[in-house]
């Protein structure tokens, strides 16, 4: 016993580093995320024994997987974004979603909710924070305060990203029936779901005041977003769950904007200026779009909804071993079916509607990269700090910490390993493939439902994304305050921590209620 709390206490320390570093000493994320890393090297070498070989090889893996495909996407995204405010394109998408309406608080559902978990359910790796949360921030909203919403509203629809790829791959390593897992797991999400639009309003409109006049809308916007997903989970699975609620979501959403009447506060009036309104035509809205149109296009198409292309894509693709642990197996990395590698089709054939020159692209291309730069450096980082960590068995050692300490109890913590593992890697997949099988083992043990502890990992995971300081860094970049880290974690740790207690309280007090009404 004594020997597992001291491992595993000892696994932890990368993980305190990074919260005292971001929140105490206020150190950028890089700087941060490199003394992560310094830790993360010196406990496996002479702690878990690690070969340097080993050590250096599993580090070489993370910032191969953080190139391919994370940050690929994410420059992808704000290269989007940035060409769109380079071509006037913004001005005109500002002009027609202020036109739906102009109160700050509805654009925040409009764009953060709704858009941004489309992206989640599209593309994933980033595209749904630095897409909307630039879009806020370059329509006039507090850049910190587009970024925390944006956060926010990606925690849970994080477990049906890029087309449902973190539950189909924790349904592949815990043995799980896909279906009944997806549909257990937005079961779980339900209050979530209908809670984080609130706090989404709160947050962008500057506390609970801003719920005056907006609870109806803000309700419907949240239910229209996770009654579709429980009924695609049930009868299709998790591949198009959220791509579908977003959809209904969205729809009954400006349908309650449409019908609202009177006048928007001052606070919350982010309209356009009437004297630099620009004439729209159906023409000129479409080509302003259609960086956006394309990239749902072409994510859809090349995706598995699309078997005979995704099929032909995906022999573009190799698997090697870069790791020479033990432990490790293939890394994998897809050439050409890659969200980063549409989004910037899509991109550049919109610039060249839109009229940009190849000098303005490549311009814009080369400013994206240095804007970038720090956040390059933090998601390296953070993906060899999670190599390490994963292949030296400092994540095992971690987790067996909290199940030898719960015992039966460990329901309510199961949540908070998940959290763990996503905010080391900053991803609800890994989370899934490093942990989903731990979740499941606990359950058989202690004997509660497979399923619900299962979904227990996705819930948990999508909460510790948002704290990942991969996924800070991405927020910070998107909306130019790179290096200002520690305020966006300072901002997020106290909503991620009040989810966290709910998922904490949720799954262990309702463990053996609701998996016996869903016969799971």
């Amino acid at each position: 016993m004594g020997t597992i709390i001291l491992m595993g206490v000892l696994a932890l320390l990368p993980i305190i580093w990074l919260i005292v570093a971001l929140t105490g000493l206020k150190l950028p994320g890089h700087i941060a995320c490199l003394g992560a890393l310094g830790i993360a090297i010196v406990e496996s070498l002479f702690i878990w024994k690690m070969p340097v070989l080993d050590c250096a090889t599993s580090a070489l893996e993370g910032f191969a997987s953080a190139l391919w495909p994370i940050i690929l996407v994410i420059i992808a995204a704000i290269f989007t974004y940035n060409l769109s405010l380079k071509t006037g394109a913004m001005d005109v998408i500002k002009q027609m979603l202020t036109g739906v309406s102009a109160d700050k608080r509805v654009l925040v559902l409009l764009i953060g909710w709704c858009f941004g978990g489309f992206m989640e359910g599209m593309a994933g790796f980033g595209t749904a924070i630095a897409i909307p949360a630039s879009m806020l921030a370059g329509m006039g909203m507090d850049p910190i305060a587009a970024c925390l919403v944006c956060m926010l509203a990606n925690a849970f629809p994080t477990a049906f990203g890029s087309v449902g790829i973190p539950t189909v791959t924790l349904s592949n390593v815990t043995g799980l029936d896909p279906v009944t897992l997806a549909f257990v797991t937005v079961v779980q999400m339900v209050p979530f779901m209908i809670l984080v639009p609130f706090l989404m309003v709160i947050v962008g409109g500057g506390g609970l005041k801003a719920l005056k006049g907006m609870v109806g809308i803000t309700l419907v916007s949240g239910v229209s977003f996770v009654v579709p997903q429980l009924v695609v989970a049930k009868f299709t699975g998790p591949e198009l769950a959220v791509i579908v609620g977003c959809v209904f979501s969205l729809g009954f959403t400006i349908l309650m904007a449409r019908a609202r009447k009177g006048e928007v506060p001052a606070e919350y009036n982010m309209g356009a200026d009437p004297s630099k309104a620009i004439k729209i035509d159906g023409n000129k809205a479409f080509i302003s779009w259609l960086p956006f149109i394309l990239i749902f296009v072409l994510l859809l198409a090349t995706s598995k909804l699309v078997p005979p292309v995704n099929n032909f894509l995906a022999t573009f693709a190799s698997s090697f071993k870069i790791s020479t642990s033990a432990n490790a197996g293939n890394a994998s990395f897809s050439w050409i079916n890659t969200p980063g590698i549409w989004i910037f089709v899509a991109a550049i054939i919109g610039g060249i509607v839109q009229k940009a020159s190849g000098k303005v692209m490549w311009e814009t291309l080369v400013a994206t990269v240095k804007q970038m730069s720090k956040t390059i450096i933090t998601i390296m980082s953070v993906l060899a700090v999670a190599k390490i960590m994963t292949y030296c068995g400092m994540i095992d050692d971690m987790a067996s910490l909290f199940v030898t300490i719960t015992g039966s109890f460990y329901p309510f913590v199961a949540p908070i390993i998940a959290a763990l593992g996503a905010f080391i890697t900053g991803s609800g997949t890994s989370t899934e493939v490093l942990l989903g099988t731990l979740q499941t083992t606990a359950a058989e043990q202690i004997g509660a439902s497979q399923f619900w502890l299962a979904a227990a990992n996705s819930t948990g995971a999508g909460i510790g994304k948002i704290l990942s300081p991969q996924c800070i860094a991405t927020a910070a970049a998107a909306v130019g305050l790179v290096g200002q880290d520690s305020k966006l974690l300072g901002g997020i740790i106290k909503w991620a921590l009040f989810e966290l207690v709910i998922a904490c309280l949720l799954v262990g007090l309702l463990g053996g209620i609701v998996p016996a009404m869903l016969g799971v």
